[in-house]
């Protein structure tokens, strides 16, 4: 194998007419590929050549109309598309999108780079209806099949400050609902974190909280609201909180995905195709050992873990976590952390050979969401990464190093996607199957439409006579 030549971060900066410091800046933040030896950076020629390349050609891709195809027998648009893992999963269940819609630029470019033909649009506030309806090669009268999106999440999410519709973000989500009403497609899905499901309408800080909540401020309100609208608007709407283990995903990533039917039927649920156990007459969950089987290991780009970390990485085995160091070791390693409440799982974290990854994250190597090799000292590559999501590996993710683990992290695993595709052409065509008995689709209960409905609505009818009987009791 022929050794790469190797440049200094001294010749880098004199090459790119930059400072040594901001060479060292791109190293360390992954957007430049190289290896630190001691204090030391060694960078290849070759991923010198590749970061130029990529700055040269990083110019935003512009809105386009699809191109002029034959329309295919279902007609399907993609909203917050990201690196398109949702419409991966959708195509390879027998439905190709004509649209995908994406701000982010790292994501366009994804998107333009394996998808050129496809119509691309921007910010969604920037387009009515009909601009949609041309774009896509569509006219007035051209019925659309399905609008699937994930409306960005991070309002509802568990693991940040969740500010519900306040949020601009939310405010997206309303956007989308709005285009689906406009639009009026036969079929809508809806994707986002399990979050959502105890989301309220409004978020009050809890450092803000001097009085009780008010029914828009309790937990559940924003999926309340969500689909009232949608139900307004004629659609039928069934959900539940899917684990895309149970779909043939090689790792456990929990996702709520609605999805709404205009003449107001209920989509019976994702019909699973693997179990924990191999039970239910179903195959056993994939692995990490099964998702990156025949990766070529020489052909790997990833962040580095700090060294100070390393020295922990080292004393732990596959599927290990900061847990079974010693007691000693466990405080000098975690330091504060070590006192926190929770349960910490993320920190100093190896994967296990023979179980599905955990949820990926759009960093695998901060402090308390590590993503650990089962035995190497670094964490998931992009490759690794590609796999556990279920990407082709020709797929090509834009963007530098952190780039690519956000777009990865962020998207909907392609089997999941394709169980979604899989329910709508089987309540298509009549063609239902039994779901097995009893099957837990996630760890929690009370995540299904039927069940979440009726136990929120009571809780919030419950929790506002309390409120109603508390202030007449002040008033006597």
């Amino acid at each position: 194998m022929d050794i790469p030549e190797i440049v200094t971060t001294k010749q880098i900066a004199e090459k790119l007419n930059v400072s040594d410091q901001y060479v060292r800046k791109l190293l360390r933040s992954g957007e430049l590929d190289g290896t630190m030896v001691g204090s030391q950076w060694l960078v290849a020629e070759t991923a010198l050549f590749e970061y130029t390349t990529r700055m040269e050609s990083k110019a935003l891709p512009v809105d386009h109309p699809r191109c002029e195809l034959p329309l295919p027998p279902i007609k399907a648009l993609s909203f917050f598309s990201g690196a398109m893992g949702l419409d991966l999963g959708l195509e390879k269940a027998g439905i190709p999108v004509l649209l995908a819609c994406e701000n982010d630029k790292a994501c366009r470019m994804t998107i333009t780079a394996n998808r050129p033909e496809l119509a691309l649009i921007g910010d969604v506030w920037d387009y009515s209806a009909d601009d949609i309806r041309v774009a896509a090669g569509l006219s007035a009268t051209d019925e659309i099949d399905l609008m699937a999106g994930g409306p960005p999440c991070q309002a509802f999410s568990t693991a940040g400050a969740r500010k519900g519709f306040s949020d601009k973000r939310g405010n997206v989500f309303l956007k989308y609902l709005e285009l689906i009403f406009e639009l009026r497609p036969r079929y809508a899905v809806i994707e986002n974190v399990r979050g959502l499901l105890s989301a309220p309408l409004n978020h009050r800080p809890h450092s803000e909280r001097d009085s009780a909540l008010t029914m828009e401020e309790k937990p559940g309100g924003a999926l309340l609201y969500i689909i009232d609208l949608l139900r307004e608007a004629g659609y039928g709407v069934s959900f539940n909180l899917y684990n895309a283990a149970n779909f043939g995903a090689p790792q456990s990533r929990e996702r709520v995905v609605m999805i709404c039917h205009r003449e107001g039927k209920r989509v019976p649920y994702l019909m699973p195709t693997h179990s924990e156990k191999g039970d239910y007459s179903l195959p056993q969950w994939r692995t990490f050992a099964d998702a990156v089987a025949g990766l070529d290991c020489d052909a790997q780009h990833f962040i580095e873990f700090p060294e100070k970390r390393l020295k922990y990485y080292r004393m732990l085995q596959p599927g290990q976590y900061w847990k079974h160091l010693s007691e000693e070791m466990q405080k000098e390693a975690l330091g504060k952390s070590y006192y926190l409440g929770g349960g910490k799982t993320g920190f100093l974290r190896r994967l296990a050979w023979d179980r599905p990854s955990p949820t990926l994250v759009t960093h695998p190597a901060m402090p308390a969401t590590d993503l650990g090799h089962p035995v190497e000292d670094r964490p998931l590559s992009i490759e690794e990464y590609k796999r556990i999501q279920e990407f082709p590996d020709s797929w090509i993710v834009c963007g530098s190093l952190l780039d690519q683990y956000r777009q990865i992290g962020n998207a909907v695993p392609i089997s999941l996607g394709a169980a979604i595709g899989r329910a709508i052409l089987a309540d298509m065509q009549g063609d239902y199957q039994a779901i097995p008995t009893g099957f837990p689709y996630s760890r929690y209960k009370a995540t299904d439409d039927k069940a979440w409905i009726g136990t929120t609505r009571a809780l919030l009818a419950k929790a506002d006579k309390h409120t109603e009987d508390k202030q007449e009791n002040l008033l006597f």
